[in-house]
């Protein structure tokens, strides 16, 4: 499994476009969210995203799943 999941989609504090893994989910939307460099932050659950393979379009999840199917 991939340590970080998912992307940071908004331009906040400069993280736009970054991994980030999701450790608490809160009320109203809120979710605790920590990037690769150790930084912390509250953020709305609109703001993460799946991280994407561009090279084969899919989430880096199914792209894991398609793997693991080969062998």
């Amino acid at each position: 499994m991939q340590d970080f999941p998912y992307t940071y989609r908004w331009d906040r504090q400069d993280r736009k476009g970054q991994p980030c893994r999701i450790l608490a989910r809160g009320k109203m939307n809120s979710c605790l969210v920590e990037f690769p460099d150790g930084y912390r932050m509250v953020t709305s659950r609109n703001a993460i995203g799946k991280a994407v393979d561009f090279a084969s379009g899919s989430t880096l999840r199914e792209a894991e799943g398609a793997a693991g199917a080969l062998v």
